[in-house]
């Protein structure tokens, strides 16, 4: 141990020695380091704050939805009742409808999207509710004409967010209908995934059995229904024991009649691709770390050059191969290791730097850097690898080199 001890100290007296080209000499491998650690920071931050955003916006909805053109295999109110009743895991089923429209008010006249729902759309919401409530089940099935507004729009409707109990004329396919405003949704958080644009709908939810008034016909049964997930369930069982009990009830097994889209699926997938363009761009990075690498072993040639002199004196006083060879492995080790520890300061420091840049650009964007300890781990042990791989040469060149060759050479 005391032997190895002297190795490093002479490694490091040789390396003082000659700080500026030991320092060009690292170079490589800090660059190589820093953007490895730099972009699998950016990378991994990005992925989170796009993925809770996602999250936030249908994270368990699943859209089930029926290929048939006879009517025989829609979703029918028995199947709801069913899939709630026999499948675990499901917190709400809905359906929608919707229709384009217009309002007046005393704020001026605006287009309406003009959406029906079944009662446990407050489950899909999410927002939550500002003022007021949602319209529960008794106003669903009686389809009492009340509905809920969002926090925006109700500002552009009335100039205040205190319009619960107020009524609002709604006019859609040319039917009037006054409906009574029960609820205000709060404002959906600016994200990368929300934009507005001049003369955006007024979006109006209300009972789905209101649509029979303006359509003249029941909305069951239905070609497309939601299910939300409860947050620990297994989406992909859920969906599969729906899908299961739909084709038993309606004797279509194996037909391929009812299919689905998961928002969770659409996540994973999202984390999936971020990840692997992670990677790749990382591993780009990477090949620095081997231009690093080599610009090791060519100034560990040049050091064995000028040190044969006391390479010989070393080996004439009885110093062993394996001595000369430990001794230039940990010089060259020390050198990727000091310039992979910089390399990780300066990685984590800029990406620090490159998000508050990215954030003042874009404030619906500010993320913070993941640092992860694997890859700084991965990283500082490759960087010594790499050090111990391309000074391994020069090493055995040095250490095989004979006293009298190496003392008549100087």
């Amino acid at each position: 141990m005391s032997q190895f001890y002297e190795y490093l100290k002479m490694a490091v007296s040789n390396i003082r020695a000659n700080k500026m080209r030991s320092f060009l000499t690292m170079l490589g491998i800090i660059i190589g380091i820093s953007s490895v650690i730099l972009i699998m920071s950016l990378g991994n931050g990005a992925k989170n704050v796009i993925t809770d955003q996602m999250a936030g916006i249908a994270s368990g909805q699943i859209a089930l939805y029926t290929f048939d053109d006879t009517g025989s295999y829609y979703i029918t109110e028995e199947d709801i009742e069913a899939i709630k009743e026999s499948v675990p895991g499901i917190q709400a089923v809905n359906s929608y409808m919707y229709a384009d429209g217009s309002t007046v008010t005393k704020k001026g006249e605006f287009s309406v999207s003009a959406n029906g729902q079944m009662a446990s759309y407050q489950y899909f919401s999410t927002t939550g509710i500002l003022k007021g409530r949602y319209f529960n089940e008794a106003e669903y099935l009686s389809g009492m004409p009340v509905c809920v507004i969002g926090e925006n729009d109700a500002i552009r409707l009335f100039g205040s967010v205190d319009v619960v109990g107020m009524n609002l004329d709604v006019t859609v396919w040319g039917m009037d209908i006054t409906m009574t405003i029960v609820g205000v949704e709060a404002m959906e958080k600016e994200s990368m995934f929300t934009f507005t644009y001049d003369n955006t709908p007024v979006t109006v939810y209300f009972p789905l059995t209101v649509f029979e008034q303006i359509y003249g016909m029941s909305a069951d049964p239905y070609y497309q229904i939601y299910l939300l997930a409860e947050q620990d369930a297994d989406t992909a069982a859920v969906t599969a024991q729906v899908v299961d009990l739909l084709e038993k009830r309606h004797q279509c097994y194996g037909e391929d009649i009812y299919q689905y889209e998961s928002f969770n699926d659409y996540l994973a997938t999202v984390n999936t691709v971020i990840n692997v363009v992670t990677m790749l761009i990382s591993l780009v990075a990477a090949i620095s770390l081997i231009v690093g690498g080599i610009g090791v072993m060519n100034i560990m040639l040049v050091s064995v050059t000028e040190r044969t002199r006391e390479i010989g004196i070393r080996k004439a006083l009885g110093a062993k191969t394996r001595s000369i060879l430990l001794q230039f492995l940990s010089e060259s080790a020390i050198i990727t290791m000091i310039g992979g520890l910089i390399g990780i300061a300066g990685g984590i420091a800029g990406a620090f730097l490159i998000a508050r840049i990215v954030a003042a650009v874009n404030p619906m964007f500010t993320f913070t850097p993941s640092i992860s300890v694997s890859t700084i781990l991965v990283t500082t042990a490759f960087s010594s690898a790499i050090g111990l791989f391309f000074g391994i040469y020069p090493a055995k060149k040095a250490a095989k080199m004979s006293p009298i060759e190496a003392l008549r050479r100087n």
